[in-house]
């Protein structure tokens, strides 16, 4: 392997000299080591250039997940080019939008979908090829297997600089078009070696990969960090908790979102002896509950880490290795990242323990919004600060607490809410699994507190239940002028809470 790629050399350094060790343990009884990493990775490299693939070319995927679809995104950045991976939810209306957008040179489907795509990619002179996921533990099948060579020695890595582009990620677009994410070699590449750091990973380390690949907590977090460190991955290519609880005794660590933790918890096999060689688990992409922190800890002398990241710029704050994990905030910004509170409408900063927007800055940072100049002018400043859209406050001991998204900011009558603090006091009533609270039009005050709650099973709550407690706790203008019960609610495929969702669905709430 030669050739100067600046996010492939950094992190194939990270196991060189190892590759006899095993990279990953497959569901399907199969074990890649690091030699196969860099040998199939370089034959998938080698196929998308016969393919004509150039440097800067987009290769978009949607795909499920497989070992073979990681191969692909470490191939595409081999091979000079920029990784586009699209959520497998997407529907080819939605995936009209991305390819239209990036204009990839090659999209790579899942073969049930290649009818419904092709017209899509023709459309921009893209090629469309399939890529299967392993169903029943099989090896994946399509048709871009069949194109990539059986082997590739003597491959050089296309040269790419720490400035080039390895990967285009769209933001979930829940208010407006999806925005592309540009990020280069080095934004990668240097989170991976910080987080790597932070959370002290090394060739011993054992991380259960149950997260998707189209997104960065599961294909740059986990895997990037990893293959940093020449760890070892248990591939699963969904979250099973059968296959968790199974995993963890030889696991040493687990990133996952809080969904993987409340369903763990809900399982009777769950408990200390269970996680004893466990050293580390991390949460993200969603906020975690206090009450999730607490009962975690009880359940397994562990403490969640939770961090805080965004698709613009991978990770920026994480609760220490050592030292107290706090629930509800997400601790300290990353080695290299600053951080500061500021106000929305001015950019003044903020004092410690001032509500205000989130704002970052560091070698994490995006370089922009793909073909969006005047987007990133409006979040990118020009001496590099990113504005996050996350209101938030730095707590009395440093800690970084997230308030909420400054789109969920509701104002009533004049006043400021911010809807996780009002969450938080209605999370801590007997009976109330978890709540969201939105501003919904109100003739009166402009907007007025909506709180949607999900009750526990059988716990018979009413609105007076809920109402009755905040009316000690909360300024009058903070508390719900209605409460309405549900099941659940609406979550996107990372875990996070669609409140655009519900606002939409509850606009008529006061006439």
């Amino acid at each position: 392997m030669t050739g100067a790629n600046h996010l492939i050399d950094g992190l194939w350094a990270g196991f060189a000299g190892r590759e006899p060790a095993v990279f990953a343990e497959l569901g399907d009884g199969r074990h890649y080591t690091y030699a196969d990493l860099n040998a199939v990775s370089a034959r998938f490299a080698a196929g998308l250039i016969e393919l004509g693939v150039r440097p800067g070319d987009r290769v978009a995927a949607q795909v499920e997940k497989s070992i073979e679809a990681l191969m692909l995104y470490l191939g595409t950045v081999r091979a000079g080019g920029v990784f586009l991976p699209l959520n497998t939810a997407y529907t080819p209306a939605e995936i009209g939008y991305f390819v239209g957008d990036a204009e990839p040179r090659l999209l790579v489907c899942d073969p049930a979908r290649a009818e419904a795509l092709r017209p899509i990619a023709e459309g921009v002179g893209a090629r469309v090829e399939t890529l299967g996921g392993s169903k029943g533990g099989s090896v994946p099948e399509g048709s871009l297997l069949g194109l990539i060579p059986d082997e590739a020695e003597g491959f050089s890595n296309v040269p790419r600089g720490p400035d080039d582009l390895a990967a285009i990620l769209y933001t979930s677009g829940t208010t407006g078009r999806s925005k592309g994410a540009m990020l280069s070699h080095d934004n990668l590449l240097s989170n991976a070696k910080v987080l790597a750091k932070t959370w002290r990973f090394t060739g011993d380390d054992v991380l259960i990969h149950a997260l998707p690949i189209f997104h960065t907590h599961g294909l740059f977090v986990a895997s990037n960090t990893v293959i940093a460190t020449a760890g070892r991955l248990i591939w699963m290519e969904k979250f099973d908790v059968d296959a968790v609880v199974a995993a963890l005794p030889r696991a040493t660590a687990m990133m996952g979102v809080p969904t993987f933790y409340t369903r763990l918890l809900a399982d009777p096999r769950l408990d200390r002896g269970l996680t004893r060689d466990m050293r580390l688990f991390i949460s993200g992409s969603a906020p975690l509950l206090a009450e999730t922190h607490r009962q975690w800890q009880e359940r397994t002398g562990h403490a969640i880490l939770e961090r805080y990241g965004m698709t613009e710029c991978s990770m920026n704050t994480s609760n220490p290795y050592d030292g107290e994990r706090r629930a509800g905030t997400v601790g300290f910004p990353l080695e290299g990242v600053e951080l500061r509170i500021t106000e929305p409408e001015t950019g003044r900063a903020l004092q410690q323990g001032e509500i205000g927007m989130i704002e970052v800055r560091g070698p994490n940072i995006f370089k922009g919004y793909w073909r969006m100049p005047e987007k990133t002018a409006e979040e990118l400043r020009a001496d590099g600060w990113f504005i996050t859209g996350d209101l938030g406050m730095i707590d009395d001991r440093g800690y970084v607490v997230i308030v909420g998204r400054g789109k969920d900011l509701i104002i009533t009558g004049g006043f400021n809410v911010y809807p996780k603090e009002v969450e938080g006091e209605i999370d801590r009533i007997p009976g109330v699994v978890e709540s969201a609270v939105i501003g919904v039009p109100h003739p009166d005050f402009g907007e007025g507190v909506v709180a949607v709650v999900v009750p526990e099973t059988g716990a018979g709550l009413s609105e007076k239940d809920i109402l009755g407690p905040l009316a000690e706790r909360l300024a009058k203008f903070k508390q719900p002028k209605r409460v309405i019960f549900a099941e659940a609610l609406p979550r996107n495929t990372m875990g996070k809470v669609q409140k655009k969702e519900l606002r939409d669905q509850h606009a008529g709430t006061f006439g």
